[in-house]
């Protein structure tokens, strides 16, 4: 499934100029296109459920948004390659302040400080609008399992035996061994 670079895969875009001062409620529910593509960025079978509610509201010159995201997806086991499934359920909380219009070039030899342990560094807008798809889309990622298995599945549950086997370059040569050499040499 392809879809265009400019089509965004949620309708989740929160203008600057447009964000009353009260803040505003955003929920994102997407559609099964949407969550097939969804799928097929991150890599795995399927998204089967997908909701966020969000709040956005104006700080430090720039929007905050803050909220939850639920979502259900089903992606192979690392053991077996059966359906895996896992419910997820992740906060959201990201600053976003508008890039400035022109480039900021410092003056030579000024310092820039920049707080990196700072868990509030904002993300940089160009233009007039946020799209929090690429947010909510990297939550869900960094949410997901990297090893899903089973509940109770391991190598050991599939019956194969690594214990009596050697590996590695010279578990090969050992074979070819004459076994008269009792000097290990």
């Amino acid at each position: 499934m392809s879809h265009h670079q400019d089509t965004p895969i949620l309708d989740a875009i929160i203008r600057f100029d447009r964000l009353p001062a009260s803040g505003r409620e955003l929920e994102v529910t997407p559609d099964a296109e949407a969550l097939a593509a969804m799928a097929d960025i991150l890599k795995i079978t399927t998204v089967e459920a997908f909701h966020a509610t969000l709040t956005a509201v104006k700080l430090r010159g720039g929007i905050r948004v803050q909220g939850r995201l639920n979502a259900r997806i089903v992606q192979p086991s690392v053991v077996t390659f059966d359906p895996v499934t896992q419910d997820i359920d992740e906060p959201v909380d990201r600053l976003f302040v508008q890039g400035p219009d022109k480039p900021h070039n410092p003056a030579p030899g000024a310092e820039i400080f920049v707080d990196l342990e700072d868990e509030d560094f904002p993300d940089h807008v160009d233009g007039n609008e946020v799209d929090l798809s690429a947010l909510l889309i990297e939550t869900l990622a960094l949410a997901i399992d990297p090893y899903p298995r089973v509940p109770g599945e391991s190598l050991d549950t599939l019956g194969i035996d690594l214990a009596d086997k050697e590996e590695g370059p010279f578990a090969g040569l050992k074979a070819l061994k004459n076994p008269d050499d009792k000097d290990g040499a």
